[in-house]
């Protein structure tokens, strides 16, 4: 990609998903742990005078309007902020799938603030980063620093950085695009509701120093979104079970609002065979070994 300037945009993978209640202004509060996979999308900038945004790539064509993506969104509001804001030619390689669950345009809106930060010389913890991040999208600010947090609030309520251990990980998308205004909009409360936190103080961070303390709290959580998820696309059901039934599955879970599932597994060698089993047997499926962390 030629330019001065290159960021990695990783997808984002909400490991549990807890919807804690619809609030006045019609959102929803949520707490989520999410962690990044080595695998997303990249996103270039040349400095410039105007502002504009070429798209490539396998998912290129599913990104809709220029002036609609969230990349020129982020710039725009960045400007907003700071008089004389040099912008730019941006360039985005779109390798996941839209609307997956996967945060994928939120991580290319974080992509583009690191690039303008970068290009004009800001500090990465300009508060103007994060004031321009909150207003592109709930999502932008936890993928700017692009490091496992727990998140709450609609998602700019944010923990210190976790050190999670290292996650092999498939991800699996059945080339549906799920909206995720819908999704929330079919999610019913449990008849134990958890209680909204509103501070970063409340957070309280479980133990998960080593893997296996991991994967016990996360067999513990879950995603409140999948039965809405799935009523909308039942391909999503199909999807989890062939996870779970892959040999050497620890967890199988939605991320996010969908339809992009994922499944833990012990190593890469296990990773591996299980995403070529269903490659196999779903050759229009969406597939990518990673690791989370």
């Amino acid at each position: 990609m030629p330019s001065d300037l290159v960021e990695s945009a990783p997808a984002k993978v909400n490991l549990t998903l807890r919807v804690l209640g619809r609030r006045a202004d019609g959102y929803h509060d949520i707490e989520s742990l999410a962690a990044f996979a080595d695998v997303g999308d990249r996103l270039a900038l040349t400095p410039g005078d105007a502002l504009t945004l070429t798209v490539v790539g396998p998912s290129a064509a599913q990104t809709g309007a220029e002036a609609d993506n969230l990349v020129t969104k982020a710039a725009r509001a960045l400007a907003a902020r700071i008089p004389g804001l040099c912008a730019g030619a941006f360039r985005l390689q779109k390798n996941l799938p839209v609307a997956a669950g996967l945060g994928g345009g939120s991580a290319d809106a974080a992509a583009a603030l690191r690039l303008l930060a970068k290009a004009n010389k800001l500090a990465p913890d300009d508060p103007r980063l994060r004031d321009a991040a909150r207003a592109t999208g709930a999502d932008v600010p936890v993928c700017l620093d692009p490091r496992a947090r727990l998140m709450r609030g609609i998602g700019e309520i944010l923990s210190a950085p976790l050190p999670l251990p290292r996650l092999h990980a498939l991800l699996v998308n059945p080339g549906v695009a799920v909206p995720t205004k819908l999704v929330f909009s079919g999610w019913r409360p449990s008849a134990n509701p958890i209680r909204a936190l509103d501070s970063t103080a409340d957070f309280a961070v479980p133990k998960m120093q080593n893997e296996e303390q991991l994967l016990d709290w996360l067999a513990s959580e879950a995603n409140d979104l999948e039965v809405s998820a799935i009523a909308l696309e039942p391909a999503i059901a199909e999807v989890l079970a062939s996870l779970r039934a892959a040999t050497g599955c620890r967890l199988a879970r939605m991320s996010g609002s969908g339809a992009t599932c994922f499944a833990l597994f012990a190593s890469a060698a296990e990773t591996a065979a299980a995403g070529q089993t269903l490659r196999t047997q779903f050759p229009d499926w969406w597939i990518s070994e990673t690791v989370l962390g």
